[in-house]
Parts: C-alpha cells; structure tokens; sequence
C-alpha cells in the first residue's frame, strides 16, 4: 500500500470513528438504553473505545500528509476536530 493510500485512509477513518460515537450516543439517549445504572455500562465504554481509537489513525495521518500541501492537510485536519466535537459536545452539555 503507498503512503497516498494510507493517508487517504487515515485521514477518513477519524471522521467514521466520530460519527459512529455520535451515532451511539443519539440512539443511547433517545431510547433511553442503559439509562439509571450505577455504572457505566456498554454504551459509554464503546462509545470511549471509539473517541480513544482515532489516535493512531491521525498520528498516522500526520506522518504520512504531505505538508506541501498545507491547505488540503490543514483542512482535513479541521474536519477531522469538528467530528470529533460533535461527538463530545453532548456528553459535555448533557453530562452524560
């Protein structure tokens, strides 16, 4: 696999991850799953194990980014953060 390819892939897998925790934790919320436990159930830890997956893939991205090409990197970076706040934003304002 060439280093395009894997930057490429690297770059998108973080945005999957986010939306996939954002997506669990609209369905936890809105059908109120695990809702009343003591501790944390499934939910929250897949939901963690999903934020905590993306680190590799953008270390990975960084390295591998050609950085002559800011724009594009820079871009994908930010695109990269705004995925991942739209997946913490509401655990932070909900306290979830």
């Amino acid at each position: 696999m060439d280093r395009q390819k894997i930057n490429r892939i690297s770059g998108i897998v973080p945005i999957v991850l986010s939306l996939m925790a954002f997506g669990l934790l609209i369905v936890a919320v809105l059908t109120g799953w695990e809702k009343g436990y003591a501790d944390e159930g499934a939910v929250a830890h897949t939901f963690q194990l999903l934020i905590v997956a993306e680190v590799p893939f953008i270390l990975v991205f960084a390295a591998t980014a050609e950085w002559k090409r800011v724009v594009r990197v820079a871009g994908l970076l930010a695109l990269q953060a705004a995925a991942l706040a739209l997946a913490l934003v509401p655990v932070a304002l909900f306290k979830l």
